[in-house]
């Protein structure tokens, strides 16, 4: 039987206890209220018991499924698993389960197991929603940027009938791929669409980066609706200049740009560092970057711990270590399959037939492009019009779009990642190559797309050397998470909370 938190103590005397708190968002908006919620009941009870806090953990992605913690028996098991092997305590519930014990042990299973059906359930009802709202082509989840929506009441309840063109916002959506279609960065449409305020987010947050690649890409705009990878007629109409062959052709057109890891959409504005708040320092924690350290007369250029400076190193070193590295870790194409891959069969097949799929469109696409550059002097005039290329730019970009996000699915990574990963040279992908004999020259990848390769693939950790000004590398001082292995990040850690210099510390989590 579970213990009752108030009773704890004296089953565990002398004790000094150390809490770690959960709270997953469960109302599905996104907000993180439920969240907030969870934590401060949390608090709540670690207070009125003397539970020291010793940090918290919040989850705001999104709503409860069978993806995430304790909704997934796997995930159960996993955690379970850690918990008996460090003595750990479970609190939920208002009920502390201690794991090392038979009856605690299979309470906790069978919650897990109902959590999961419940989960399902709820999965299979929404999915079943999201299946019929489809069909009719009606607009799911949440509101579109530069659409308003149209609702209507009936025996009481409020039900979403489509969307139309928000009057003000809707315009940018155009503005925005015309800019970006004439040759403008990325960064500096942002900063155009922040200095606006008629262009302003209906949430009130900045134009970033991953929001307006989200816009600039979005099929919705095209009054399309997506489903299971599909794209079918949606009740609303495309954003105004969107409805036209041409206004579609330079849809497609941006979206090459934005996807193409050949082409550079930062011109002008790449950064000027390979691991720069990228790699982390070891001695500080993965809360703590490595910033730049200009060199000087004395000193070649470094990179320093950001926090304390207790670590730094030549750069051209660090650089060379981790390239040289990654380079070889996709050359063992086994184990990067294994890491970026599913351990399936019938998935790898899946992967490699969609991969020729694509490798096929880019093909005909880089030749129609070609063509449409190559004038015919005896002919007088191009070997490709531009209305031809916009025509097969219309047809084969949802196509190759469609394939790409197929393949994102089975492999988890992104085209950028795929590219080094079936190459039969990743060196070459990465560093490109001159024209030789019988050859052509191979770019390669900007400074831009190699930090996008490190952030996704490996994570950096540099530690103090030995002996201060030391010249050869000590073995260790350069720590290399990859992909699937323990201790890689997605992203770094926040810099934590101070925690009361008077707290006790150990004692039973």
């Amino acid at each position: 039987m579970p213990y009752a938190p108030e009773y704890l103590h004296l089953v565990f005397p002398g004790t000094q206890f150390e809490a770690y708190l959960y709270g997953r968002n469960s109302d599905g908006d996104g907000t993180g209220s439920s969240v907030s919620d969870q934590l401060a009941t949390g608090r709540k009870l670690c207070n009125s018991h003397s539970w020291h806090v010793k940090r918290e953990f919040e989850d705001t992605d999104t709503s409860a499924s069978r993806r995430r913690y304790y909704r997934d028996l796997e995930a159960y098991v996993r955690l379970r698993k850690v918990l008996r092997a460090t003595n750990t305590l479970l609190c939920y519930n208002g009920q502390v389960y201690d794991l090392s014990r038979r009856d605690d042990l299979k309470a906790t299973a069978m919650h897990a197991v109902d959590a999961e059906d419940e989960a399902e359930g709820i999965r299979d009802g929404n999915l079943r929603a999201a299946t019929s709202q489809a069909q009719a082509g009606l607009p799911h989840g949440k509101l579109l940027y530069g659409y308003v929506r149209t609702y209507q009441v009936s025996s009481g309840r409020r039900r979403c009938t489509g969307q139309d063109e928000d009057p003000v916002r809707g315009p940018f959506v155009l503005q925005a791929m015309q800019r970006v279609d004439a040759g403008h960065s990325l960064r500096s449409l942002i900063r155009w669409l922040n200095s606006v305020p008629e262009a302003a987010r209906p949430d009130g947050k900045p134009w970033d980066e991953k929001f307006a690649r989200s816009v600039l890409m979005n099929r919705a705009y095209l009054g399309e609706r997506a489903h299971k990878g599909q794209y079918l007629k949606a009740v609303w109409a495309p954003i105004k200049g969107l409805e036209t062959p041409e206004g579609r052709a330079m849809f497609n057109r941006v979206t090459a740009k934005l996807t193409d890891p050949s082409r550079i959409m930062q011109r002008g504005s790449e950064v000027a560092h390979l691991l720069s708040y990228l790699a982390l320092c070891g001695e500080c924690g993965d809360h703590v970057v490595l910033r730049h350290l200009s060199g000087s007369a004395k000193r070649k250029p470094g990179l320093c711990c950001s926090e304390k400076n207790d670590t730094s190193i030549a750069e051209f070193r660090l650089d060379a270590y981790v390239e040289e590295a990654l380079i070889a870790w996709f050359t063992d194409k086994a184990k990067a399959r294994a890491a970026l891959v599913p351990a399936d069969d019938k998935v790898k097949e899946m992967a490699a037939s969609a991969q020729k799929l694509i490798n096929a469109y880019e093909e005909q696409l880089r030749d129609a492009r070609a063509q449409a550059e190559e004038y015919d002097a005896e002919a007088g005039r191009f070997r490709l019009s531009a209305a031809s290329l916009a025509g097969m730019e219309a047809r084969l970009m949802p196509q190759l779009e469609a394939a790409r996000a197929k393949l994102r699915t089975y492999t988890r990574v992104s085209p950028l990642v795929l590219r080094m990963l079936e190459s039969d040279d990743p060196d070459v992908v990465w560093n490109g190559r001159p024209e030789g004999e019988g050859r052509p020259a191979v770019r390669g990848l900007t400074l831009d797309q190699k930090r996008a390769i490190i952030k996704e693939i490996v994570t950096v950790r540099l530690y103090r050397a030995r002996v201060s000004g030391r010249r050869p590398l000590d073995e260790g001082r350069i720590g290399l998470a990859f992909f699937g292995e323990p201790g890689f990040r997605a992203q770094r850690l926040r810099a934590p909370e101070p925690v009361d210099a008077g707290a006790p510390a150990g004692g039973r989590g």
